[in-house]
């Protein structure tokens, strides 16, 4: 029985024997912990791992918005050399499962097995709650996954928001992720971050021109954070990460990384950030992003809004 290393026992000391793929049956999941898992995965060289999820509660209490748009942005990611495929499926026409499982196999031939109380979550699979995972028969955990799987549905199928019920990622947004009303100061904790280093301009080779060097990706960026915000507790520390609905409608997966956690990136792909902030801007992809670039678009800096734990608002309108 394991009740503490639970990453470790579940997720790692596995990957030592021969296996190529991890099934997942879970009530409670979210795209952070898929993302976090898909970071941090390493397989021995020439061998990488399919990762199938199944969301087991979804007929009970359906899903947030954010939640199904951040699989659904995963299940489109460039993957890490060790992950060879991500899918993602709701469990729909069918009674709810509450079940958690977590399943290794060599080429369909299930290795090894673990259930228990952890659902597939940062915070379950952490020292902040107490959860219990064994070992159990992977013959019959791998039947009563494919049992499960005949109830589900793909959250990347063209029809998945026809079976699910979708709600609203926090009371103040709406169905399409956009705040019902204007914010109110101190309805909601925020912080604002500035684009601009101390000298008031962009960084030549930090911050949105992270990726501005000699054979790396010219989008890569972060986002600067000062040490004052980073050590206040407003955003997740330790490599975990956090969902964020942008005001135009977009999901990201961030999280705080680099010496003195000095910096917000995409973890998947540090070019994502940059991307999206350059299609924001208007300037070319790949493009050195200048100070006048932030004054003609109308802002340097980005508002951050916590609605929980995990899930964040991020304005950039002007």
């Amino acid at each position: 029985m394991y009740t503490t290393q639970l990453r470790k026992h579940i997720f790692f000391d596995p990957l030592q024997s021969d296996v190529n793929q991890l099934y997942i049956v879970a009530g409670y999941a979210t795209p952070n912990m898929a993302s976090w898992l898909i970071k941090n995965i390493d397989c021995p060289a020439g061998r990488a791992i399919d990762i199938r999820i199944i969301v087991g509660m979804v007929p009970y209490d359906g899903l947030s918005v954010s939640i199904h748009n951040g699989f659904q942005e995963l299940t489109r990611e460039t993957l890490p050399a060790s992950v060879n495929s991500f899918s993602c499926s709701y469990v729909f026409n069918y009674k709810a499962v509450h079940s958690k499982l977590y399943i290794w196999a060599k080429d369909n031939v299930p290795v090894c097995a673990f259930s228990g109380s952890a659902n597939f979550t940062q915070t379950a699979f952490s020292d902040r709650r107490c959860e219990m995972m064994d070992s159990c028969d992977p013959i019959q955990a791998m039947n009563y996954f494919h049992e499960v799987e005949r109830n589900s549905i793909y959250c990347s199928h063209a029809e998945v928001e026809e079976h699910i019920i979708l709600h609203p990622t926090h009371a103040i947004l709406d169905r399409e992720n956009h705040p019902i009303r204007p914010f109110e100061p101190g309805q909601i904790p925020s912080v604002s971050l500035s684009l601009l280093t101390r000298n008031g301009e962009t960084g030549q080779r930090s911050g949105v021109n992270w990726g501005q060097r000699q054979n790396r990706n010219p989008n890569e960026a972060y986002i600067p954070l000062p040490i004052q915000i980073a050590r206040s507790g407003f955003f997740p520390l330790e490599k975990n990460h956090f969902t964020v609905v942008t005001d135009d409608g977009h999901t990201l997966i961030l999280r705080v990384e680099q010496q003195n956690d000095k910096a917000i990136t995409t973890p998947l792909s540090n070019a994502q950030l940059g991307e999206y902030l350059r299609n924001r801007l208007g300037v070319a992809n790949g493009a050195y992003v200048w100070k006048q670039d932030l004054l003609n678009y109308g802002r340097t800096d980005i508002t951050f809004y916590k609605l929980d734990d995990e899930q964040y608002y991020m304005d950039f309108s002007v």
